[in-house]
């Protein structure tokens, strides 16, 4: 099992980050370009709610789409939720949002759990790529944000 952690302090409210990141539509504005990511079924316009199902494609590697489907299975609002892959790219995934009102802001917490598919072979694949590429989401995220609401400062 693998895992990451990035932790980001944007200055929201609690209230404004919670409507934010629970707009499904929003993962779109917080993902790469070159990725090509699409939500593949309507979802209303609707806030993210335990239970929900959120179909996407992504073009990672070679313009090639990968099909990946997760379910929200927890939420608390405003302070979390977890979307789940249902089937996709990976053996498990399992990704913890985390929001906490600080001074002028809100510490905003990821935490991915996930397992490679196929093996020694996933390790490898990891290692050289998936790794960094996951890291890149989140920088570009971190920047994506910024740019948005601007820095925080305490």
């Amino acid at each position: 099992m693998l895992t990451l952690k990035f932790l980001q302090k944007v200055p929201l409210s609690l209230k404004e980050s919670w409507d934010f990141f629970s707009s499904p539509e929003n993962l779109k504005i917080l993902t790469p370009q070159h990725l090509g990511f699409e939500i593949s079924n309507d979802l209303d316009d609707r806030k993210m709610y335990a239970g929900q199902i959120i179909a996407y494609r992504l073009r990672p590697v070679f313009n090639i789409p990968i099909e990946w489907v997760s379910e929200i299975t927890h939420v608390q609002e405003p302070f979390y939720f977890v979307d789940e892959q249902c089937f996709g790219p990976y053996k498990f995934w399992h990704h913890e949002h985390h929001f906490k009102a600080i001074p002028n802001g809100v510490e905003v917490v990821d935490i991915i759990y996930y397992k490679m598919p196929f093996g020694f072979l996933g390790k490898v694949i990891h290692s050289l790529k998936v790794k960094q590429d996951l890291e890149t989401i989140f920088t570009y995220r971190r920047a994506k944000l910024e740019e948005l609401f601007g820095p925080y400062s305490e």
